[in-house]
């Protein structure tokens, strides 16, 4: 009935009287010591209309029509900073809050800009989106993971996996952050040991920003080695309730938020997939479902003092559907039958819960973070499905991952001058249940591993930066340093010592030269750290595994044209890999296992890999400006890596050679939006099928899936892929509430990627694989195409009340 009323107001509630305007409110302050800025310019872009802000810092902006607006805070003496793209709506007043960095010296002669995301530790490779590009984002399907491969220097596969290849680096060298709190896992049924997914588990409507670094990593991230993504949450309305529902194609959405008395303010979201229900009716062979859910509060204590509470869930369910469609066709029918010969039963869920507490003083602030993560993986098969006896196990795979961590973080700021030190300590459990009759081990063996490893892991940092030559220089540098007891090496940090220096240059206003050098280090996964032999012995510690360890280069220049938020920029890149991990059964490094559903790492290693990954991005955005925003980049790269079964480098698994990425959109009247995406990826590499080998009965029994022939890794490639996303927005303001139906359309004109061929047994009327007339030692086979992609139409409703 509630729906019916919705469509109903759509179709004739279009010219309804309007009885009141839309209000923006917020506080202009020192980020330094959380003091308001008293008498401080809160101004609309593009309109003359503007504000002061009282002794405490407070504004007020209102009676503002419905839409979107550029707002910009600034105050003499203070780098000035500019919010685009904030939704007006006449159902709530927008809170929007401003901070200014004081500005170390006179600016007569030098212009620095705060349009665009730089800060004095990351002054490079850094871009940030905002809540309405994440919302709008053509092909998205509001799912941040997708939004994020629109950034150059971003590529991801073909498929519907959200795997986030950066500048040639593999999936797992990207890590997450939440308000500061480290959250490992941000897509259902992700690949353990490595990232991935097809769906992300955040609700894009708790978002702000996010910042993604993809080089000149801060000293005070660790453990990455391609990218950090910086996630700032909303803070819940501290007035009144508020409400937001999405309805889309496979899931629904709630999210609240609110005060929880005078010094508390909360939000919360849930959401329930019914994507199985989908699949179901498009006959496909398996059926996903899953569940996630946020919370976050804060309190402010007093005026110094401040505590952030975070929850981040999810629960992910997989079924196999045996239903037989009408009307299949035999290559149908082979396809059905192999997918559900090969796909596991899997069942998986993961949690992060996190406190914040911040402390100011007068000349920077204390921040201590507290966190505990968790991941349970769950995974096994039966020959035939056929699960009435135990005898008909393939693998029966569960393990689990929980982190417990701690941070400790102090920052000052004296005029010019920025200095940071802190420590971590890090105390993590991997549980492993292991029985497995093929994966990994050679013909006839069996894995029977139950057991769980203990490993402390601990670092400090320290780092500074500088303005000279009045700001037209930044200096900023540091060092960290990280141990763990995994392996011998790794013990001691004095051998994962990581320094890193940036300079940026400003020529004349608003054009910038960057560079940027630095050493990074990783923990392997700890599907290799805890992995163990039918003995119970790590494996991997009595090899030495070590930290994989990346030298990067960066240097670029970025010019900025503020009065039309338009900036251009160019950065080149250099990454050298050592003591990447290797499999000793395959003889090949990780990065050129690629990634998929199950488990990566899990097997014996050793740290005897190298790799490289080198070249160009350019970039061109423009931010919301006249109705219109686009953003355009280009990126060429080679990722290549080295095997101890092959001479000299060969590309990796991450090797598109070429990402192009052009997104564009325009507001038209009545709160109308259109927006495009168009994307190019070269195609990767592949290892061919060992046909030879899988098509014997004694292998293709034990196995029911083809052997790679891993004398040829990556000896083949795959063709290039594009693909055109299309998104209609259409809104409405009612006094009370706000309604925006969506259309998004993902492959508009229907692309089918080429992907490796499949290998698949031809089979009998009766369902039974034909033995080869010609060899009877062997099944009778064939390869067929496996293309991926199709068009994908999504509708959606959001009700905000």
């Amino acid at each position: 009935m509630r729906l019916s009323f919705l469509l109903l107001a759509i179709l004739f509630s279009f010219n309804q009287a309007i009885a009141q305007m839309g209000e923006i409110r917020g506080r202009v302050f020192n980020p330094v010591n959380n003091e308001g800025i008293p008498f401080a310019n809160v101004a609309i872009l593009g309109t003359d209309y503007g504000t002061v802000t009282d002794i405490d810092g407070n504004y007020v902006l209102s009676n503002l029509e419905p839409g979107l607006y550029n707002v910009r805070a600034s105050f003499i003496g203070y780098r000035s900073q500019t919010r685009f793209e904030i939704q007006v709506t006449r159902a709530r007043a927008v809170q929007l809050n401003f901070e200014l960095r004081e500005e170390a010296s006179d600016l007569s002669e030098v212009t620095v800009n705060a349009e665009f995301s730089r800060s004095d530790e990351t002054p490079i490779s850094v871009r940030r989106l905002n809540t309405n590009e994440i919302e709008r984002y053509p092909g998205g399907n509001r799912d941040i993971s997708r939004v994020i491969q629109s950034l150059p220097g971003v590529a991801s596969t073909a498929s519907f996996r959200n795997d986030i290849i950066i500048r040639g680096g593999a999936p797992n060298e990207n890590k997450f952050f939440i308000d500061d709190i480290e959250v490992p896992v941000i897509n259902h049924f992700a690949t353990q040991g490595s990232s991935g997914g097809p769906v992300g588990i955040l609700n894009v409507n708790l978002i702000k920003n996010v910042d993604v670094i993809t080089g000149g990593f801060p000293a005070d991230r660790m453990n990455s080695l391609s990218s950090f993504f910086n996630f700032e949450l909303k803070e819940g309305r501290s007035d009144r309730m508020f409400t937001q529902m999405t309805i889309g194609a496979s899931e629904f959405t709630f999210s609240n938020e609110g005060p929880l008395g005078e010094k508390t303010t909360y939000l919360i979201s849930a959401r329930r997939s019914y994507l199985q229900l989908l699949f179901r009716a498009l006959g496909l062979p398996f059926l996903p479902d899953f569940y996630d859910f946020q919370v976050k509060t804060v309190t402010k204590i007093n005026d110094k003092t401040e505590l952030t509470f975070l929850g981040v869930g999810a629960i992910d369910l997989f079924s196999l559907n045996f239903d037989e469609p009408r009307n299949e066709t035999i290559e149908e029918r082979e396809s059905r039958l192999y997918l559900l010969d090969n796909l596991p039963i899997s069942t998986q869920w993961n949690y992060t819960t996190g406190l914040r507490l911040k402390r100011f003083r007068e000349n920077g602030f204390w921040t201590f973070i507290l966190s505990r993560n968790m991941l349970n993986n769950r995974s096994f098969k039966y020959a035939g499905n056929d699960d009435s006896t135990r005898d008909n196990i393939l693998f029966d795979y569960l393990s689990q991952e929980s982190e417990n961590k701690f941070r400790a973080e102090n920052s000052i700021f004296k005029g010019p001058f920025t200095l940071k030190y802190g420590f971590n300590y890090e105390f993590s459990r991997f549980t492993i249940s292991n029985f497995d009759r093929f994966t990994l081990a050679p013909i006839g063996q069996v894995i029977n591993v139950n057991d769980k490893s203990f490993f402390n892991s601990y670092g400090g940092f320290v780092s500074a930066s500088k303005n000279y030559l009045n700001e037209r220089l930044l200096i900023s540098g540091g060092v960290r340093i990280d141990g763990s007891d995994f392996g011998q090496t790794a013990q001691n940090p004095l051998n994962q010592i990581s320094p890193r220096v940036s300079v940026s240059y400003q020529f004349k206003p608003n054009l910038f030269w960057t560079t940027n050098a630095g050493i990074y280090y990783q923990r392997p996964p700890y599907t290799a750290l805890g992995f163990r032999n039918n003995e119970g012995e790590l494996v991997n510690q009595l090899n030495d595994i070590r930290f994989i360890r990346s030298t990067q280069f960066i240097t670029g220049i970025e010019k900025v044209v503020p009065q039309k938020s338009r900036r251009f920029g160019v950065e080149a890149f250099y990454k050298h890999y050592n003591n990447y991990p290797s499999s000793v059964i395959n003889g090949i490094a990780l990065a050129n296992l690629g990634a998929d559903f199950g488990v990566i790492g899990n097997e014996e290693v050793r740290s005897d890999a190298q790799g490289r990954a080198y070249g160009l991005e350019f970039l061109a955005q423009q931010r919301f400006f006249n109705n219109f925003y686009g953003i355009g980049a280009v990126t060429l790269v080679r990722s290549e890596f080295t095997n101890p079964n092959t001479e000299g480098f060969i590309p990796s698994a991450w090797d598109n050679r070429i990402i192009v990425s052009l997104t564009a959109g325009k507001r038209f009247g009545k709160n109308w939006e259109l927006g495009a995406r168009w994307r190019y990826l070269g195609g990767t590499p592949y290892t061919p099928i060992d046909v030879e080998t899988s098509t014997l009965i004694d292998v293709w029994n034990l196995r029911g899936q083809p052997l790679l022939d891993f004398n040829q890794i990556n000896a083949l490639r795959l063709q290039a892929f594009h693909q055109l996303d299309l998104r209609i927005d259409k809104k409405y303001f009612f006094n009370k509430w706000n309604l925006n139906w969506f259309i998004d359309i993902q492959n508009a004109y229907n692309f089918e990627a080429e992907q490796p061929p499949l290998l698949i047994p031809v089979r009998n009327p009766d369902g039974s694989i034909k033995i080869n007339p010609n060899d009877p030692s062997r099944y009778e086979m064939r390869l067929i195409d496996n293309p991926a992609g199709t068009l994908l139409p999504t509708i959606g409703l959001i009700v905000e009340f």
